[in-house]
């Protein structure tokens, strides 16, 4: 049995991990972190745990982490990078799902975050966990950089064009949409409901953090770097990302061998599901469940392919990634823990 601890416990991804967790047939959770709930019931915090878990949240605490197996990292961005080489040392392997190790330019990183970066050997060493990219490095880590849930369904969306040089590298466009989760369980007067409900808007349209992410992970499939247009939108509904990706053909009689080129580059993936050409996914589709499903698309007479991609933030987008690369990262059957449907309606 896998001993697993979680650092970062009340926010949506932590509950996300220990829902999903709570069920895996594998993994125990000894121990959840936070500060600011330091002795409370996990199931008085959240009442849908209820008879899965005895444990309260507790103070950090090395020393317990380092008994763990596996830890993983739900914190605010800066901690993960401060607390994690000490687990490492110890034999822990770390699933970071914050941004800590994402990026490797660290100067980039540093710009994005705010703060300069504390652990530039292991933001050096991480492997992105990508699984559908990276599996094989991801078999050997010892530190896991959990990719941001944009990136996930905008990166998969574009990875089979990239790849096999299709369309034109410097004219990427990622229009997503997310609801209002992906923004966190802290309180903040844009997320009231007041505020999003009934309301419709983009944000980060001059620049978002997730971008250099975007772009490194498709200059890296694509060969060459790689120019992304990514404007994130703000949609009122809880979970959930629908990213509609527009790239220019090279040769636009191309087209026509996309979908099967889409299906074998998906086909032994169990989480990537590629539905047939013109269907319209819908986030509801993979609402707690740790799929993205995607669907192509191309207007009369234009060049441009058109490629929906969608994903649950808080799963594929987060935990439920998180679960993947861990069952990877340990010899399990990666599906182990994550092969329920998903919710409707």
């Amino acid at each position: 049995m896998i001993k697993a601890g979680i650092v970062g416990g009340t926010g949506y991804t932590g509950v996300e991990l220990l829902r999903l967790l709570a069920t895996h047939p594998e993994v125990s959770v000894s121990c959840i972190t936070s500060r600011s709930e330091a002795g409370l019931p996990v199931a008085d915090l959240y009442p849908n745990l209820r008879g899965h878990y005895d444990l309260a949240f507790s103070e950090p605490d090395a020393d317990m982490l380092k008994a763990c197996d596996v830890v993983f990292f739900a914190t605010p961005h800066g901690v993960a990078m401060r607390m994690a080489p000490e687990l490492i040392a110890a034999g822990v392997r770390v699933v970071d799902l914050s941004a800590d190790f994402r990026l490797k330019d660290l100067e980039v990183w540093a710009n994005w975050y705010g703060m300069p970066h504390e652990s530039a050997e292991w933001a050096d060493k991480a492997v992105y966990g990508l699984p559908e990219v990276a599996r094989d490095a991801i078999r050997e880590a010892q530190l896991v950089a959990n990719p941001g849930c944009y990136p996930t369904a905008i990166q998969l969306g574009f990875l089979p064009l990239v790849e096999n040089d299709l369309v034109d590298p410097a004219r990427l466009i990622a229009d997503a949409k997310s609801g209002a989760s992906g923004a966190g369980r802290q309180g903040k007067v844009g997320m009231l409901h007041g505020e999003v409900g009934e309301s419709f808007k983009a944000y980060g349209a001059s620049g978002h953090r997730h971008l250099p992410e975007i772009r490194q992970g498709l200059s890296e499939a694509a060969g060459v770097s790689v120019g992304v247009t990514f404007v994130p939108h703000l949609v009122p509904m809880i979970r959930g990302i629908e990213a509609t990706l527009y790239a220019e053909l090279k040769d636009p009689t191309d087209f026509g061998r996309l979908q099967d080129l889409f299906e074998d580059r998906f086909r032994n993936e169990p989480f990537v599901d590629v539905m047939p050409q013109g269907s319209h996914p819908e986030t509801r589709s993979v609402r707690g469940a740790n799929h993205c499903r995607m669907a192509l698309h191309r207007q009369e007479d234009s060049n441009i392919v058109i490629v929906s991609s969608v994903i649950d933030n808080l799963v594929k987008g987060a935990a439920g990634q998180a679960v993947q690369n861990m069952n990877i990262m340990f010899g399990l059957t990666e599906t182990q823990g994550l092969d329920a449907p998903a919710f409707l309606p």
